[in-house]
């Protein structure tokens, strides 16, 4: 490759978490079956909650970042969200999830690991329940915790929502299921931002070339499902299979009228209930 060549070559830095659901709608620009000319992509991986904490420092640590929603309120001025990549449970979401069974009354008094504070999850959990006790554990040694009687419940997001059975813990609630009771509406738990510092147009264009990653995804779906079997943590292929669907369909290509109203819906409740300090302004590419 010539040094002109180098040269004309701009690299976006993409992060996201290190699951299955989003390892499968990065496939096509990971492995460049999707490619951009004039752009390389280069892919870090690391849990959301970090994720959401790195976009919050200054104008941001990568181009394009996986967020859970509650963040963007505090990323709003340096990002904007890509009008695919999100992750909406239809009906489903993050659990509540206890070594024994209780009433929701019940669960409300209770102190419960959750994996981050400025997890969707979280969110979503602070509505359900304005003045609940937490404590941040690791999403992925939650289920642990509570197996081993160190938190009497706790929230579960990721394949936990698909394992925790087999592990033996008792659902209390499905906040999807919650949250479309109280609004009718799809929960929207984490989606795509993009700095807005690269501007219009390539912002445009890095818009594009996700879309055409999780559409090759779609298209291609067992090659697809077998690059993101690496991060498919605890699940065989048929679990795999059904956590990928949950979360990376036709929602994810476009969230809908629908989809984007419960985003705003979401932040509004946030903010009125005093859990997020700053009213969002939610502004799609595009």
């Amino acid at each position: 490759m010539s040094s002109s060549t180098v040269a004309e070559t701009r690299e976006i830095t993409v992060a996201h978490s290190p699951d299955s659901d989003d390892a499968f709608m990065f496939y096509g620009l990971a492995t460049n079956k999707v490619r951009v000319p004039g752009l390389r992509f280069t892919h870090t991986l690391c849990d959301i909650e970090t994720l959401n904490q790195n976009a919050r420092q200054g104008e941001g640590v990568y181009d394009v970042t996986a967020i859970s929603f509650h963040a963007y309120p505090y990323i709003q001025d340096n990002y904007a969200l890509l009008p695919s990549g999100g992750s909406v449970g239809d009906g489903y979401g993050p659990m509540i999830v206890a070594n024994r069974t209780y009433s929701h009354s019940e669960i409300k008094r209770k102190r419960i690991a959750v994996p981050g504070t400025l997890t969707t999850a979280y969110l979503v959990l602070r509505l359900f329940a304005p003045g609940i006790e937490t404590d941040v554990v690791p999403f992925d040694q939650i289920i642990p915790e509570v197996l081993e009687g160190k938190h009497e419940a706790g929230l579960i997001i990721h394949e936990g929502q698909l394992t925790y059975g087999k592990a033996g813990l008792h659902r209390i609630l499905d906040l999807g299921k919650w949250w479309h009771t109280v609004t009718g509406l799809p929960l929207p738990l984490g989606g795509n931002a993009i700095r807005r510092s690269l501007g219009p147009e390539l912002m445009e264009s890095v818009s594009n070339a996700l879309r055409e990653s999780i559409q090759y995804a779609l298209d291609h779906r067992e090659e697809a499902l077998a690059y993101a079997m690496q991060f498919a943590r605890d699940l065989d292929t048929q679990l795999a299979d059904k956590f990928v669907g949950m979360y990376v369909n036709e929602r994810t290509l476009d969230y809908g009228a629908d989809g984007r109203e419960a985003v705003r819906r979401l932040l509004d409740m946030g903010y009125t209930a005093g859990i997020i300090p700053t009213a969002a302004r939610v502004d799609f590419v595009g």
